[in-house]
C-alpha cells in the first residue's frame, strides 16, 4: 500500500494529538509539521523524528496531504492555498469562520477534483457510527456537552467550538430540514458566549434540545433519542450505547456491544483512504458547510 504522504499545520494541541496518530498509522507518513509558535514546531517535529517548520509553505513541496489544526481564523486562508496546490485536506472544525468562506472551499475542492473533509470527530465515535442505522423515526432527542474552561477555542462562541459536534450528528440521523429554531446563550468567562442551548424543530415533527457548556466542572457527552418504540442513550465518553424499549420493563434494557476505538483514528484513517482513492467519505467539506450554516443559524437566533 502506499503511504500518504502527510503534514500537520499548526501542532497545538489538537495537532498534537494528529501527530501523535499519523506517527503509527501504516498508512501514512508523516513528513513534516508547521507552526508560527517554532519552538512548538521544533518540539513536535522533533519528538515524531520529522522535519518543521514556521511557515507551512515551506512544506508544501514535500506532501500529498494536510491536516490543518490552526486556529479557525486561519483555517480559509490555509485550506484555500492547499486546495489550489492540488493537496487533500482535512481541517478541524468548524470548517472556516463565515458560510462564505465555507462555500468557496467547498467550491474549489469540487473543482479541483481534490479531497476536503472536516474534523467533525465525534461523528467517528464507535457509539454514534452503531446508531446510524438503527434511528429510523426519532420524535425527541437531548444533547449534554459540557467541559471545563480552557483557554483553547476562546475565538470563537462556545455554539462554533463545542454545540456544533452534536449539529453536525443530529443533522446526520435526522436528514431533515430544520423549520424553527429557539436559542440562549450567556457570557461566563469569556467576551464569546460560554453557555448556551437550542431548540431545533424539524419539519417531520422532531423536537431536539441542546446544551453546551464551556464552563461546567468536569466532563460530560451525552445523546439521548427517543423513538415511539425506544429510547437510545450514548455516553460519548464511555462509548457506550443502552437501548431502553418503551412498552417494556427495566430487565428490557439493551447494552449494545461497541468495539472501542479512538475516534480521531477513525477520521484519520478514512482521511487517509479518500486521499489515497480520491472519494469523498465523512465528513465531506459539504457536511462540514451544513453544520456551520446551523450553527450560525442557532446564534443568529441566541437571546444573550
Amino acid at each position: 500500500m502506499e503511504k500518504v504522504k502527510v503534514g500537520i499545520i499548526g501542532v497545538g494541541y489538537l495537532g498534537v494529538q494528529h501527530a501523535r496518530i499519523l506517527s503509527y498509522l501504516e498508512e501514512a507518513e508523516l513528513k513534516c509539521v508547521a507552526d508560527v509558535n517554532f519552538k512548538k514546531a521544533v518540539e513536535i517535529g522533533n519528538r515524531h523524528g520529522v522535519r518543521y517548520y514556521q511557515d507551512y509553505n515551506d512544506m508544501l513541496d514535500e506532501i500529498d496531504a494536510a491536516i490543518v489544526a490552526a486556529p479557525t481564523s486561519e483555517h480559509f486562508s490555509i485550506s484555500m492555498n492547499l486546495l489550489r496546490g492540488g493537496k487533500s485536506v482535512l481541517v478541524e472544525k468548524p470548517i472556516t469562520e463565515t458560510i462564505e468562506q465555507g462555500e468557496k472551499l467547498v467550491s474549489l475542492a469540487k473543482k479541483n477534483g481534490v479531497i476536503l473533509q472536516v474534523g467533525h470527530t465525534e461523528r467517528f465515535n464507535p457509539a454514534v457510527e452503531a446508531l446510524e442505522n438503527m434511528i429510523t423515526e426519532p420524535k425527541f432527542i437531548e444533547v449534554q456537552r459540557l467541559g471545563s474552561f480552557s483557554a483553547r477555542s476562546l475565538d470563537i462562541d462556545v455554539v462554533l467550538d463545542l454545540m456544533i459536534h452534536d449539529l453536525d450528528i443530529i443533522l446526520a440521523l435526522i436528514k431533515d430540514e430544520v423549520s424553527v429554531i429557539k436559542s440562549s446563550g450567556i457570557h461566563v468567562l469569556s467576551d464569546k458566549i460560554d453557555i448556551a442551548t437550542a431548540r431545533l424543530e424539524f419539519k417531520s415533527g422532531c423536537v431536539a434540545n441542546i446544551t453546551a457548556s464551556r464552563v461546567h466542572q468536569g466532563k460530560v457527552r451525552k445523546l439521548r433519542i427517543f423513538e415511539p418504540t425506544s429510547y437510545y442513550s450514548i455516553d460519548y465518553i464511555d462509548q457506550e450505547v443502552k437501548i431502553f424499549p418503551l412498552n417494556g420493563s427495566q430487565t428490557d434494557i439493551k447494552n449494545l456491544k461497541i468495539k472501542k476505538e479512538e475516534p480521531l483514528k477513525r477520521e484519520l484513517t478514512g482521511f487517509l483512504k479518500s486521499a489515497r482513492e480520491g472519494k469523498k467519505r465523512k465528513v465531506s467539506g459539504e457536511e462540514g458547510l451544513e453544520a456551520l450554516k446551523l450553527a450560525y443559524s442557532v446564534l443568529d437566533q441566541t437571546e444573550v
